[in-house]
């Protein structure tokens, strides 16, 4: 009887231990974010968010990482860098994230990256692209889109190619419009281009009245609008209001979004705009993801969208090669793989800046959102000079 007893007390221990174990291993990979669901970032940290949650469905549906479900740790941002930045020390230090993921948007992530650089934690950004970010020699931030002051580079190849010589260049007065307007000067510049109009504005603005009076008044060929959703909504309202149809108009994020069209409806028709990803972009499963986006939100898929689930995509192959969460060993594998995204090339600088990516330029033809460069990878050929409403 005592050895049955000492074999059942075995057996009872061993089997607490198995349970204990699975318990453990059981236990999630925490990945932690601050999401721009509210405030003026809003229609685009939404998708950026939505596509991040997508991600780690997709990762779980597969059989987890490194044995483990993942699970999304999140804050409401507000859109505003303070308040990112508090977030992300409550990640880090309360909630104790295994990994983490960027905010959207520059300035918010300028923020947030500095919570990182100080915990010394690596964190990947899918949406930020100005450049100031990845000039403090900084080791915690990884970039997967282009950076800011190489955005219009192709748009601008394609308009001089065109014949279109003068440029206006309103811009809102945060980091990422900022840098696209240095870049557009930069590039104008080596094309022999002309800026004949270069103002900022406030980033909240909305009227426009006096800035395209003064803007329709320098002749631009070419108008490039460092914005987001709400300010080139406006301004196009605005430049219908005065009878402005320049040749060609090309805004930054707002075009992208499907809340564009549906605010400017055919005025949004001829209307460029610069991403950093579509579906007929001849990038890894980009129509799968499209699908199943659809599928999931009942919307279609935008760049921002791509955005989130791509930063997950990068994480994870990091987390993968390490074969650990530890963070100098995914930092390491962060600072030296080479990797396809959905977004498309990932390879960084020392720095964690971007150096393959590269972006698209999309226009808005008879109600759609269709890819018009590279001219190998179009859906239509881009319209010069634009039939905006004045011509209709």
């Amino acid at each position: 009887m005592r050895i049955w007893r000492f074999f059942f007390a075995v057996m009872a221990i061993s089997s607490a231990l198995l349970v204990a174990q699975g318990t453990l291993a059981a236990e999630p990979i925490r990945v932690g974010v601050t999401a721009s669901l509210t405030g003026t970032y809003a229609a685009p940290g939404s998708d950026l968010f939505e596509g991040l949650k997508m991600w780690a469905h997709d990762v779980n549906a597969r059989g987890a990482l490194l044995g483990r479900e993942v699970e999304i740790v999140y804050y409401d941002d507000e859109s505003d860098p303070a308040t990112s930045a508090q977030l992300y020390e409550r990640l880090i230090s309360d909630d104790e994230v295994d990994l983490l993921i960027g905010p959207y948007s520059s300035d918010v992530t300028l923020a947030a990256s500095e919570v990182a650089e100080r915990q010394n934690f690596p964190m990947v950004s899918g949406s930020a692209s100005a450049t100031d970010i990845w000039a403090r020699g900084y080791r915690n931030i990884f970039q997967v889109a282009t950076p800011a002051d190489r955005y219009m580079d192709l748009l601008l190849e394609s308009a001089s190619n065109a014949g279109l010589t003068s440029i206006a260049l309103p811009h809102a007065g945060s980091d990422f419009p900022r840098e696209v307007a240095r870049g557009v000067r930069t590039k104008a510049g080596t094309l022999g281009m002309k800026i004949v109009f270069d103002e900022e504005y406030r980033e909240d603005s909305t009227d426009f009245t006096d800035l395209v009076r003064r803007l329709k008044a320098t002749h631009p060929d070419l108008v490039i609008g460092g914005t987001y959703l709400k300010d080139s909504i406006a301004f196009v309202r605005e430049a219908k209001r005065q009878n402005f149809s320049p040749k060609a108009l090309a805004f930054t994020v707002g075009p992208a979004l499907v809340e564009f069209g549906d605010a400017l409806g055919p005025d949004a028709d001829g209307i460029l705009g610069v991403v950093g990803w579509m579906r007929s972009g001849n990038v890894p499963m980009a129509y799968d993801f499209s699908f199943r986006y659809k599928e999931i939100t009942g919307r279609n898929a935008g760049v921002h969208a791509a955005y989130g689930y791509a930063a997950g995509q990068v994480l994870e192959a990091a987390v993968r090669l390490a074969n650990s969460l530890d963070r100098d060993a995914v930092r390491q594998q962060l600072r030296e793989m080479k990797f396809g995204s959905l977004m498309g090339r990932y390879r960084v600088e020392d720095s964690g800046r971007q150096v393959e990516k590269e972006t698209f330029v999309m226009q808005w033809q008879d109600g759609r959102r269709l890819l018009v460069l590279p001219r190998q990878l179009r859906d239509s050929q881009i319209i010069y000079p634009l039939k905006l409403w004045s011509e209709r």
